[in-house]
């Protein structure tokens, strides 16, 4: 047997046994940084390659996977590599910046670029008479596999963490929702019900419902400025304040005060809070409320509208509140108090029209015999007509009073 026949075998039964123990060591879920070793191995022992340095893309950017017999490092992966769609000799290349290096090889996915392996210093010998030449399209192969391999395990780490992030994000939604009152009152004197519809799995949005003692309520609606996580956050600890503070004064304006400086205390002025907080007196009618910056609540009285808008400005931004208006009214019999958030009357149709004010005193007209639960429920289903496959813009909370 003739040597160049030998060294042709057993350069055959190279490649297949390399493939056959990268094939295994995916099988055996290797980590990266074994296959990569294993990569090296091959390249660096078996192969006699002198310089290596092999970029791969994340989906979200190029990186430097592997470095060996050269320090560069000011090579642009988008404006010097992007272009190369086949093996590419650079013997007489005239970019600079790639003069270390004899060969570029391109590894593609259909039409996305996965990485771009950069070889020079065959052994000493010029790449026209190198044997390493003929073997461009294995390493091509076995490059393709190895960044495959990298890649889905990237996927498979990421999709992992994205099942976390979602298993974490619904225990946080059921105990945010653990925070709204479960039991709303429906006896002879007032009946309330509310809904809350987060745009994520948590929002920003919150009502409340408080019996501060036999003849006394308090309601309140609120909104924190942005959505997510760290709306829900500081509205968790908005809820918590309010709870703590409003049975230890009677007077609404020292209450908004306080949260206020709390909301400050927590946001540094980051987020702020718009909310409306009542007390109503079911002996004596009374309703005392203050609105900060809050979206007007509407109080109907048989087929007259009345928006309850007197207050302060929103709460968070301000050490000192400019000014501070408490109001006091008087509430007839069968009249409507429906509190909502922007989310509400902000919400867009196919045509980017906000389903408004007027709808929404349209609506209340149209249902006012009705309980206060199908009064939400209108609300809600007419909400989901209007905006049809257009998605929810914003959390979307409802809390409707009947005061008989």
């Amino acid at each position: 047997m003739s040597q160049q026949l030998k060294k042709r075998l057993e350069l055959g039964k190279l490649k297949l046994d390399t493939l056959l123990e990268v094939t295994k060591g995916i099988n055996n879920n290797l980590s990266k940084d074994e296959l990569l070793a294993l990569y090296k191995t091959v390249l660096v022992n078996e192969l006699k390659i002198g310089k290596i340095l092999l970029f791969s893309f994340n989906r979200k950017e190029w990186s430097k996977e592997l470095s060996i017999g050269t320090d560069c490092n000011h090579i642009d992966v988008k404006t010097e590599l992007l272009n190369i769609k086949e093996i590419e000799v650079l013997s007489n290349d005239l970019n600079n910046k790639l003069k270390p290096f004899d060969v570029i090889v391109p590894v593609f996915h259909k039409s996305e670029p996965l990485a771009y392996l950069l070889l020079g210093d065959f052994d000493g010998e010029k790449i026209e008479v190198s044997p390493i030449i003929k073997h461009l399209t294995f390493i091509q192969t076995l490059t393709n596999i190895i960044i495959v391999a990298v890649e889905n395990k990237r996927l498979y780490k990421e999709n992992l963490n994205q099942i976390v992030i979602k298993k974490e994000m619904e225990l946080a939604s059921e105990m945010q929702m653990m925070l709204f009152p479960k039991n709303l009152p429906n006896n002879d004197e007032i009946e309330v019900s509310a809904s809350y519809n987060p745009h994520h799995l948590v929002g920003g949005d919150y009502y409340d419902f408080i019996l501060l003692n036999r003849d006394e309520i308090a309601f309140c609606i609120a909104d924190v400025s942005g959505k997510g996580v760290p709306a829900a956050l500081l509205m968790s600890n908005f809820q918590a304040s309010l709870r703590a503070l409003i049975k230890r004064t009677s007077s609404l304006s020292e209450l908004v005060i306080e949260l206020n400086k709390n909301i400050l205390a927590n946001a540094n002025r980051e987020k702020f809070i718009t909310a409306f907080i009542g007390k109503y007196n079911l002996q004596t009618r009374n309703l005392q409320y203050i609105n900060a910056g809050h979206n007007p609540p509407i109080l109907l009285v048989n087929n007259h509208i009345k928006h309850l808008i007197d207050g302060c400005t929103v709460l968070g931004m301000f050490d000192n509140l400019p000014s501070v208006t408490e109001k006091n009214i008087t509430i007839p019999k069968d009249s409507i108090i429906a509190c909502y958030t922007d989310g509400v009357v902000e919400q867009p149709n196919p045509n980017n029209e906000e389903f408004g004010m007027k709808n929404l005193e349209k609506l209340l007209l149209l249902n006012k015999e009705e309980s206060a639960t199908n009064i939400i429920q209108s609300i809600n289903n007419q909400l989901n007509e209007y905006k049809k496959e257009v998605e929810y813009k914003d959390d979307i909370a409802l809390l409707c009073l009947r005061i008989k």
